[in-house]
């Protein structure tokens, strides 16, 4: 797989399946943030461009998330329902009942995890009422646009007015999300536990760290794969249909 400077970081983390572990390593925003330059984003980082490019380079072996761009876009929302907002979901029920339990427990000699808390339940707050939008109005509708031009027929207008639009609130949500991460990983040292951490402390790092991935995961497919093509389908139906 050739790999050029000007290639966008999003893409990459499409095409190939050791961009995302790198990337995160790296601090690389690849899914909010990812549809910049690679050589723009490691000027701005004070990263090695060429060295990205050599390390990712040492594979050919294409990323899972490859085979997303030409899936019908209806396989794609039920992946993401049964895939990333069941565990999601089951995530932010575990995680959030394990944080209460540390707060309480070492709360009083690590003042941070009340603020951990108060960061997680403002995550979980905001990433359940998106995912019921998502799968309540936003997927059926992209999946009843594929079916109609399939079918030949003309695209049904929504009350929206546009795929646009709803894409438009879900990308700026998915930023509320991103900066949430951010600030979990920034008030716990990088999910660092400290010496007298306990096991249910380390659970709760270690569960957050885990959980920041897939949700840079879930974020990355939505915003770089499945978005970008539904405004497309929707397009090309506007297309066929008029005069």
């Amino acid at each position: 797989m050739s790999i050029q400077p000007t290639d966008f970081v999003c893409d990459l983390a499409i095409r190939n399946r050791n961009a995302i572990p790198l990337f995160e390593r790296l601090g690389i925003d690849y899914c909010c943030g990812g549809q910049r330059p690679l050589e723009e984003v490691c000027a701005e980082a004070g990263l090695d461009a060429g060295a990205i490019i050599e390390e990712l380079s040492r594979t050919s072996e294409a990323a899972q998330l490859a085979d997303l761009t030409v899936k019908p876009l209806a396989e794609i929302c039920a992946y993401v329902c049964r895939y990333h907002h069941t565990i999601t979901r089951d995530e932010l029920e575990r995680l959030g009942a394990l944080a209460e339990k540390v707060v309480k427990r070492h709360g009083p000699n690590h003042p941070e995890l009340a603020q951990v808390h108060a960061a997680f339940v403002r995550l979980e707050g905001d990433m359940r009422p998106h995912m019921m939008k998502e799968e309540n109005v936003l997927f059926p509708f992209i999946a009843q646009l594929e079916r109609e031009l399939a079918s030949g027929s003309g695209p049904t207008p929504p009350f929206f007015g546009t795929v646009q639009n709803p894409i438009r609130m879900m990308l700026a949500e998915h930023d509320v999300v991103a900066d949430l991460l951010r600030e979990l990983r920034s008030l716990t040292g990088g999910f660092d536990v400290p010496e007298d951490g306990c096991t249910s402390y380390r659970a709760l790092y270690d569960g957050l760290a885990a959980f920041e991935l897939l949700t840079h995961e879930h974020i990355h497919i939505e915003n770089n794969i499945l978005f970008p093509r539904s405004i497309e389908l929707e397009s090309h139906a506007l297309r066929l249909v008029r005069p």
